[in-house]
């Protein structure tokens, strides 16, 4: 590749994983208190989603271990935020949904950390914001095709 798109890429990237961490550490700050980020990905994404899921697709769809999973779903089932269930199917695997506490936990979330993403995309602008998305769902379909890129 050329030397104008190495350079290109080193500051895209340098910016993404920057602004990765800030905002993870922003919205971390603001989440109720006992809340991890994670625990909101995993609410955020179960009650968007009326099926059940099994601990390794969601592990799958986070990108992370199945024992990362585990851990993050052990705790989310200690605070009554998911039902964790055998499989009727398969006694030997786990369906996970999100209980109502977990729903009304991931609105609590939501509560806390909307007005920080609302003023970002405020302060940047909503255009600029728009033709932003695209060239980021592009790099994170890139990443998410097969985990080797």
């Amino acid at each position: 590749m050329s030397e104008e798109i190495d350079k290109l890429a080193v500051a895209l990237f340098s910016e993404v994983l920057t602004a990765d961490q800030l905002v993870r550490a922003r919205l971390s700050r603001a989440l109720p208190k006992g809340m991890e980020l994670s625990h909101f990905t995993v609410l955020n994404y179960l009650a968007q989603t009326p099926v059940e899921r099994s601990p390794t697709e969601l592990a799958r769809t986070f990108h992370v271990t199945r024992g990362a999973m585990t851990n993050t779903l052990a705790k989310l089932e200690w605070a009554g935020h998911v039902h964790v269930r055998p499989d009727w199917d398969d006694a030997r695997r786990k369906r996970v949904s999100i209980s109502p506490a977990g729903v009304a936990a991931r609105e609590a979330a939501l509560a806390a950390i909307r007005p920080i993403m609302s003023q970002a995309v405020a302060d940047i602008g909503a255009q600029r914001t728009r033709t932003a998305i695209p060239v980021l769902r592009a790099i994170r379909q890139k990443f998410g095709e097969d985990g080797t890129s």
